[in-house]
Formats: structure tokens, sequence, C-alpha cells
């Protein structure tokens, strides 16, 4: 059974998860809080969405924080591919992530299956906040898994270090966008990062516009709307996503992608690398 790629509606993934005779996609529970750490693995645990396995943003899907790092580091290659073949994961199978509601971790998840080369790989639309409006059935059980063997293969897509965007911003090469909320990026109400403000020549598009007020990403019409009203001429392979860490950010390339605007790269390390270097600038106001 053939899924969507990039994005999935709780029906399909429900039949895809009921249908007989085929090898069933493997569902990754991605549910974080930044401020709540351990938050996710406690409501996996009360309940998920049947056979899901569970994906810590801190543990699983980023590297440990040292001190020119930002909070969530891209994780080894080689331990993020050990981890997804315990899961059940190889060439063949399809992946689905979710997240509570707004997709921002789901994305994380995304993003670094297509970095590892494999491109079956989509997000629930709305998270297990849709799935439940949808009546689907939940479980608290842990499904055994069998591992199978996931090999990393040429990456579908690129990050990009600091240096880069230091050099592409100084040439004009790159287009940065800022996918934290409009008063972060201005240097207002921050509260996760020890420095308040935002790259100098970085542009802020907050990944929250790329939702409906259900947490549900927007039809592929409007966000090929609204995003080629942000790029104008700007070609989408000269388009650099940040964030905070490197989390929400991928939201923005995931909605690129389904706006069929693929291409752009990932600022892994962002903001809270950058303000690592005190000899780095960062600016303060609204774009």
């Amino acid at each position: 059974m053939e899924l969507p790629l990039h994005l999935i509606e709780p029906v399909e993934l429900a039949a895809a998860l009921a249908a007989p005779g085929t090898a069933p996609p493997v569902v990754v529970d991605c549910r974080h809080d930044l401020s709540r750490p351990d938050w996710g693995r406690r409501e996996f645990a009360a309940a998920h969405i049947p056979g899901a396995v569970f994906a810590d943003l801190d543990r699983d899907l980023s590297a440990a924080v040292t001190a020119q790092s930002g909070r969530h580091p891209l994780p080894d290659a080689l331990r993020l591919a050990e981890f997804l073949g315990a899961a059940g994961v190889a060439a063949d199978t399809h992946v689905v992530a979710y997240d509570q509601d707004k997709s921002m971790f789901a994305a994380r998840l995304w993003w670094l299956l297509r970095w590892l080369g494999h491109p079956r790989v989509s997000v629930l639309n709305g998270g297990i906040a849709a799935w439940r409006a949808a009546g689907l059935p939940l479980e608290s059980v842990v499904a055994a898994r069998v591992a199978r063997r996931f090999s990393v293969r040429r990456a579908l897509v690129e990050p990009v270090t600091t240096a880069q965007v230091q050099q592409g911003l100084a040439q004009g090469q790159i287009l940065l966008l800022d996918a934290r909320a409009a008063d972060r990026f201005a240097g207002q109400n921050e509260t996760i990062d020890p420095i308040a403000g935002h790259v100098p020549g970085a542009r802020n598009h907050p990944f929250a516009l790329n939702l409906a007020a259900d947490g549900r990403l927007q039809p592929a019409a409007v966000l090929t709307s609204q995003w080629r009203a942000v790029l104008g001429a700007t070609p989408p392979t000269r388009v650099v996503a940040m964030c905070g860490s490197g989390v929400t950010a991928c939201h923005n390339l995931l909605a690129m992608e389904l706006a069929g605007l693929p291409g752009a790269r990932l600022y892994a390390g962002s903001y809270s690398e950058w303000i690592r270097d005190p000899t780095r600038n960062v600016a303060i106001g609204p774009a």
C-alpha cells in the first residue's frame, strides 16, 4: 500500500495500519515539550497510536550539547540509523512521524530521515490531536518490534554550518528565514536562549503561519501562495531555514516541500549556536 509522502491524514494512516497482507508503516511518536523534557515520554506511556515507538528529541533525535553547539545538534548519523533499525525501519519501510498537534517535532524526524537518504516518510497532519478528533484508537501497551537493518544512504537534504551562513549572508547568496515567533525574533519575551535577538540579515517567517487554527498544515495551494510571496524571485535552493535550535525550522522546510518549492537547506545549529560565539553580532527588532 503506497502512502503519500511528506504528509498523511489520520484516516489514511489508520487504513494502512489495518490493511491485511501488507507491511504496515512504522509510526514514531515525537511528542515533546521544551520546558518539560520528559513530558512526551510520559504521554506516550499513557496513550499512543497503536504500534508506535517513541523517539526522544534530546536523546534520539539530537546529539549531546557541547560548548560550541546549539541546543539540539544533529545526531550522529550511525547512531540514529541504529535507533531506526531497532524500531523496525529498513529501506522499504514507510515511516510516519507525529507529535501532539502542530508537527513541529515530527517535522524534525521527517527531515532527519531524508538527511539519512530515506525518502519514504510522512508527517501525520494534526498529530495525535487530529487522530483523537477522528475517533481513532489509542493504546498504552508498547508493541514489540522486529529489528531490521537501516543503512545510511545519499542525503536528500543538506544542512549548512554557521560558517556557511556567515559567508552566504556576507556575499548575498542566501535568504535566511527564521521560524521563531515574531516576538522572539525581535528580541522580546525570550525565555529559552540567554541572549535575545536574531542573526543580522535574517528574515522572520514564523512556522505557525504554515498552520490552520486546528494545528493542521494549510492546504498545499495556500502554502504555495504564501511561500511564493515570501520568496519573491529567490529560488528555493538559496533559502536557508533556521530557528532557535534547528527543530521548528524543519516545519518551514516541510511546508516548502508541500508548496512545491523543494531544495531549501537547514541551518542545523540555528540561533542557539550562533550566540555561542560572543564575536558574532546579534540584531534586535523586527526584520
